[in-house]
């Protein structure tokens, strides 16, 4: 009986100076793609919302989150934890109290120059 030989392909991800992984050759974040997945979208749907990919990289980014769960979630809950501090170091710079007065101020700035 001949067996099918399964060969390992390349994943379609690349990763920034700043080490966020992007489908290759785009600016999807691995993110977005699996949490489109994650919420129950068909491959087809992400390439529709996401022009730039292809249905192989999809398939590709799925296939290794799939065979990868554990890497995949350290990855992304290491996102969201840098983005929550990056978050309190400009909370610590800017107050939320001084940013809303600065926007509204900015806001008002630009209604009055309106007129």
């Amino acid at each position: 009986m001949n067996m099918l030989q399964v060969h390992d392909e390349k994943i379609p991800l690349t990763e920034d100076d700043n080490g966020i992984l992007h489908v290759a050759g785009t600016r999807v974040m691995l993110e977005c793609v699996v949490e489109m997945h994650d919420a129950g979208a068909a491959p087809q749907e992400i390439v529709e919302e996401y022009d730039s990919l292809t249905l192989d990289q999809v398939f590709g980014v799925i296939f290794y989150y799939l065979r990868h769960p554990d890497e995949v979630k350290a990855y992304l809950d290491k996102r969201v934890k840098d983005s929550e501090n990056r978050q309190a170091e400009r909370d610590a710079i800017f107050p939320p109290k001084l940013r809303e007065k600065l926007v509204r101020a900015d806001r008002d700035q630009d209604a009055a120059g309106d007129d």
